[in-house]
């Protein structure tokens, strides 16, 4: 486990996947790094990769993860994602394993390796409580829980707390060290909310912000959801 940054619970994740990019996916950035200091919580944002460069250099704060890497060493490879590239590019971490971008357990562990030797932080998504327990032996730094049915629907499931808590106990008992965000299904500060005050470290979110009628107005909703939650918890 690469371990050059310290991600501190509470914390946020926004996942603008292929919805923003250039310009307005750095005026969301700017507007992110500015309350995540206004409200003392990490936030990491997964922009397209060649929007990496752009948001690193213009906030002081954010966390930049590349969306996805792959796993091949420096050489040949046309279309694919160095780990080095994205590094370079000032990208401090990696998503990987997304519903939309899924990858054998195999080359999961390759790429959070690899992760690991150009020095970024790994963050992957397990879909429920078994792939949680396999991923968390490949020690990446954060786990996302997330359901696929979930993502985008805007509804948790009525056992979340007991999901929640199975998942952190067991993902625990392998590497009491690694980060654990649940998400998908939120849709407003009151699920954020509850998915802290539930047990979760942090949660993230995509259509729920960019979908929302003010999306500058939501995020902050969001944000100041989890500060709230982690002080009434904690």
């Amino acid at each position: 486990m690469f371990r050059g940054i310290q991600i501190t619970p509470p914390f946020f994740e926004i996942g603008p996947k292929a919805y923003l990019y250039g310009e307005e996916c750095l005026k969301l950035a700017r507007f992110a790094d500015r309350i995540s200091v206004k409200y003392g919580v990490q936030i990491i944002f997964t922009p397209q990769y060649v929007d990496i460069p752009l948001l690193a250099h213009a906030t002081r704060n954010l966390l930049v993860f590349a969306q996805h890497m792959d796993s091949l060493p420096v050489g040949r490879g046309v279309g694919s994602v160095l780990p080095e590239a994205v590094r370079a590019a000032g990208a401090t971490g990696v998503l990987l394993n997304h519903a939309e971008k899924k990858l054998s357990l195999a080359e999961l562990e390759r790429t959070i390796q690899r992760a690991d030797q150009v020095g970024l932080a790994s963050m992957a998504c397990a879909d429920n409580l078994e792939q949680a327990e396999l991923i968390a032996r490949m020690h990446p730094n954060i786990i996302i829980a997330e359901s696929p049915d979930q993502i985008g629907v805007g509804k948790r499931a009525a056992n979340d707390r007991q999901i929640i808590a199975e998942i952190n106990a067991t993902v625990w008992a392998i590497d009491p060290e690694i980060r654990v965000l649940h998400g998908a299904g939120i849709s407003c500060g009151q699920d954020v909310y509850d998915i802290i005050s539930a047990g979760a470290q942090a949660a993230g979110s995509t259509s729920g912000i960019l979908k929302a009628e003010h999306p500058f107005v939501m995020l902050e909703e969001m944000i100041r959801s989890v500060r709230t939650a982690w002080d009434n918890t904690h």
